[in-house]
């Protein structure tokens, strides 16, 4: 080789490498089964009453989560494609519906053929990696390291199903349940209070997402990170088992509201909620500032080795947990603590800080989004809208009447909602038209009020449009949908 053409090539590998460096990096945070208000950035958004529905001052501070708020974007209007795990995950990677992935209610396996942001950023040289629940792979219970990875190139410390409480190596460095696994009920008797800080399973994923992150810190990286925290069961390691036993959780005004007057597609398949179970509710504080903990300790690393400003930083769930609301734990409908998540974002280098986005988008947005400020290639023939104009803009506030749609995953239901109304059609009640600014408790109808029937008319319609394109699950009951009189 000839000096000049020597040189050529050393001159073209700096390039490459200079060009790898600019790179934007990604981690996605993701919990599960997590109540809006228990983060302090939410509470921020929020009128007193409706910050604190449990009584004033019942709170968890979650200053590390918060600080993705305050030093990026809080989006106001996000939700679940549909308000259970699966179908709002395989949403959530791949930017389509959920019946479109093969996984629209829990346990479906998504399809081979899917496509995913991960799959996307590996074919552009990213070093690929996922830890935690995933609940994409049919019914495999634990399920660590499925053979299907969609892009997750590293995912040893993925598990398909469960919200086990504690893990540990085994002799070859690889994860397994701590405690006594019954292979009939498919859970692991453990004793929650002899985990620590190497051993609760938040804790153990986040030791192990950092061990990856000093791994792969020299090249361009995407991390997902899914906690299979604040589900139940409500338990949580010391001290924070005990850190909220001075709160006393009072009744929200839904719980209280009469239970004839509430829509039919209310399901009280599980037990009626009429009190608290006080315990319950200090444990799931206890697993929220758990988790804000562990978030932290990754933010001081991407601070630490100065990868903070060229770093993509996510924090969502994949559905909300009514924790009481509407006489109701868990998850399942159209209320906004059932099927409304987190989303914040930061990034430093292109998102202003304090950036407030009051505009309605689900979990399929997020493929899409995410890929475009990346500047890396789209999914094709996502279903998600591509929205990186509204986190790059110079507005601090953002505000869009766009109507967004989600649906049940049992096809009982399907909801229009922008970021001021929501439009729910069922097969078990005439249309509901909640006002989430006039009545933030969703206790009243305003279906057959004169003045909102503009925004009847246009919700039902494009309701309608937006359920026949992406095929809705109602499509195909024979049970038909109320449509009401227009």
């Amino acid at each position: 080789m000839t000096l000049n053409k020597f040189l050529l090539t050393v001159a073209c590998i700096a390039s490459s490498i200079r060009l790898c460096a600019q790179k934007p990096n990604l981690i996605v945070f993701q919990t599960d089964e997590h109540n809006f208000r228990t983060l302090g950035c939410y509470r921020n958004q929020l009128p007193k009453d409706q910050a604190f529905i449990w009584g004033e001052g019942v709170e968890v501070t979650t200053p590390n989560i918060d600080r993705l708020a305050n030093e990026g974007a809080i989006c106001n209007n996000f939700y679940a494609s549909s308000p259970v795990c699966t179908p709002s995950r395989a949403s959530l990677m791949s930017g389509l519906y959920p019946i479109a992935t093969g996984s629209p209610s829990n346990n479906l396996p998504m399809k081979d053929e899917v496509v995913t942001f991960a799959k996307v950023l590996q074919q552009a040289g990213y070093a690929t990696s996922y830890l935690g629940k995933w609940h994409l792979d049919g019914d495999a219970k634990p399920g660590f390291a499925p053979e299907r990875n969609f892009g997750f190139e590293d995912n040893r410390f993925m598990f398909n199903r469960g919200h086990w409480k504690g893990l540990t190596d085994d002799d070859n460095g690889n994860p397994m349940l701590l405690g006594t696994f019954n292979p009939r009920t498919q859970n692991a008797k453990l004793n929650v209070s002899t985990t620590d800080t190497t051993t609760f399973t938040t804790d153990y994923l986040t030791n192990k997402a950092l061990e990856i992150l000093a791994r792969d810190k020299d090249q361009p990286f995407c991390m997902m990170v899914s906690y299979p925290d604040p589900h139940t069961p409500n338990l949580v390691r010391p001290p924070y088992d005990t850190m909220f036993d001075h709160l006393y959780f009072e009744k929200p005004k839904s719980m209280q509201f009469p239970r004839e007057k509430m829509p039919k597609w209310v399901s009280f398949n599980k037990e009626e909620v009429k009190e608290y179970e006080q315990k319950k509710m200090q444990q799931y504080f206890g697993m929220v500032k758990c988790i804000d903990d562990n978030i932290g300790r990754v933010l001081d690393f991407l601070d630490k080795e100065g990868l903070s400003e060229n770093t993509l930083v996510v924090f969502t769930s994949d559905h909300g947990d009514l924790m009481g609301e509407h006489r109701r734990h868990n998850k399942g409908n159209p209320y906004e603590a059932s099927a409304k998540i987190p989303f914040l974002i930061r990034y430093p280098k292109k998102i202003a800080p304090a950036k407030v986005i009051n505009k309605a988008f689900t979990t399929v947005d997020f493929a899409p989004t995410i890929l475009s400020l990346m500047g890396a290639n789209a999914i094709p023939e996502a279903h998600g809208q591509d929205a990186s104009q509204d986190f790059l803009s110079k507005e601090k506030t953002v505000t869009n009447d766009r109507i967004a749609y989600f649906t049940g995953s049992s096809g009982n239901w399907a909801t229009a909602v922008t970021h001021r109304y929501k439009y729910v059609l069922s097969v078990d009640d005439a249309p509901w038209l909640f006002d989430l600014s006039k009545d933030p408790d969703e206790l009243m109808n305003f279906y057959g009020d004169p003045l909102y029937a503009g925004i009847v008319g246009e919700m039902h319609q494009e309701l309608l449009k937006q359920m026949k394109m992406y095929n809705d699950p109602g499509l195909h009951k024979k049970r038909k949908f109320n449509l009401g009189s227009h």
